[in-house]
Order: C-alpha cells, then structure tokens, then sequence
C-alpha cells in the first residue's frame, strides 16, 4: 500500500480515501483487502504486484487496482503521478482496470483478464 502520507495527499485533493491501517486491515491477506475494495467500490492503490495475480485468476471485473511500478516511491511522487493522470485513466478505472504507472509509462488492462 502507498504511505499513509500519499493518502493525505489524495484526501487534500478532494478524493476518498481509507488506508488499510485505518480500516483494520494492516497485516491481512490480499484477498481481505481486495474484498473490502469491492465490497466498498474502491480502487485499490499498492505497489504488490500480488493484488494483480489474484485479480487475473479470480476473473474479476472489480475492483480496479492501481499499481505503482516506479522507482521513485515518495508519497509526494505516488500522489502527483495518480493525480497529474487521473483524468487519462479514470474511465477505465470505473470501468474496471488494472493501470500500471512505470518510471516510462503507463499500462492499462480492462478487467476481467482474458485468459
């Protein structure tokens, strides 16, 4: 999960946000978390490339998960580059997907996963 810190940063923003700590599930299995996130309408925000593996598998439509691949993982970096690219990535995350931020790019996958 980013640092609480970056959630602040996105809350500052205008957005919801809940940090797993903040809801009890610090220290849980992915799929508790990925639970709550659908249970919820959440996207989910980590840097686990797990949350994505079980997503695949499951064929899950939701929850979208955004997954941040950079080297750079200040929580002022996470929370400038989800925001400076929200409105690029924002339909396929109510639509269901996984956006993957890269140092070079970003990669988008509609869910369910097609196998």
């Amino acid at each position: 999960m980013p640092e609480p810190a970056a959630g602040a940063l996105l809350e500052v923003a205008g957005h919801d946000v809940i940090h797993v700590v903040d809801c009890g599930l610090a220290g849980r299995v992915d799929d508790d978390v990925l639970e709550r996130a659908r249970t919820e309408g959440r996207v989910l925000v980590s840097s686990d490339t797990d949350f994505g593996e079980l997503l695949a598998r499951a064929d899950a439509a939701l929850p979208s998960l955004i997954l941040f691949r950079q080297g750079n993982r200040e929580p002022e970096h996470q929370a400038a580059t989800l925001l400076g690219n929200l409105g690029q990535v924002v339909d396929d995350l109510d639509a269901g997907a996984i956006v993957v931020f890269t140092n070079e790019n970003i990669r988008i996958r509609r869910l369910p996963i097609q196998k």
